[in-house]
């Protein structure tokens, strides 16, 4: 089994908006049922957990059933922070699934992630245990101490930005989020670093510029774009 977990339960204070960036509505539908939909849609996804703002539970129970989101497993109180919103999910999955079923962790503001992305992700998994979406380095990338300027670069074939989902099979990365805590890691950027800090090794899987993270007033209006783009039929 496959079961995607949705992180949902962050604040969104870079927007600047005054409700939630997830529950945003875009073009008459919220951020996060766009990312639902992808999943809902994927025919190798077989169910979907979403870790939700503490207080908009009711409201996204109430969306997913508006837009007939049927995979929906469970909608649960997020943590403090990352780590923890999905260390609890792993927890509810392990309720009902077993050890190897894999967990395809999603940021629930990425909601152009598409049925390729999520099925590499997979693919990528069965084959080497895990799988995190990335994508090349095209820019010059600096080094910098002061924010202000730089005298060091770093080489961009050495470098990946990761993005999600990022997939593992569920017992290892409920253990990894244990073993996380007795050593006093309590706030990794992601699943991805949170292995790397365990000295674990992780495996990419294909990303895609459009698959960007909804995080500042700039990210809604390229969304809006995207929404509207079709692809040109002399681009290969």
């Amino acid at each position: 089994m496959n079961i995607a977990i949705l992180t949902a339960a962050g604040s969104g204070t870079r927007m600047k908006q005054d409700i939630p960036k997830q529950f945003l509505n875009i073009e008459d539908k919220p951020v996060i049922i766009y990312t639902m939909e992808a999943f809902q849609k994927h025919p190798n996804v077989d169910g979907i957990i979403v870790t939700c703002l503490k207080g908009w539970e009711n409201i996204l129970e109430s969306y997913a059933k508006q837009f007939n989101i049927t995979k929906l497993i469970d909608i649960i109180e997020g943590g403090k922070n990352g780590q923890e919103s999905i260390k609890k999910g792993l927890i509810r999955m392990k309720e009902s699934y077993s050890e190897d079923d894999i967990v395809i962790v999603h940021d629930g503001t990425r909601p152009m992630v598409s049925e390729e992305i999520i099925s590499d992700n997979i693919a990528k998994c069965i084959t080497y245990g895990n799988a995190i979406t990335a994508i090349p380095c095209v820019e010059a990338m600096l080094k910098t101490e002061d924010n202000l300027s730089s005298e060091h670069q770093i080489d961009r074939k050495y470098l990946k930005r990761t993005q999600t989902p990022h997939a593992f099979r569920l017992g290892d990365l409920l253990s990894a989020h244990e073993e996380a805590e007795k050593r006093g890691i309590t706030d990794s950027v992601a699943s991805c670093t949170l292995y790397i800090e365990l000295g674990k090794k992780i495996y990419f899987s294909t990303g895609s510029e459009k698959n960007l993270k909804l995080t500042t007033p700039d990210d809604i209006e390229i969304f809006k774009a995207l929404l509207k783009t079709k692809k040109p039929d002399w681009i290969k």
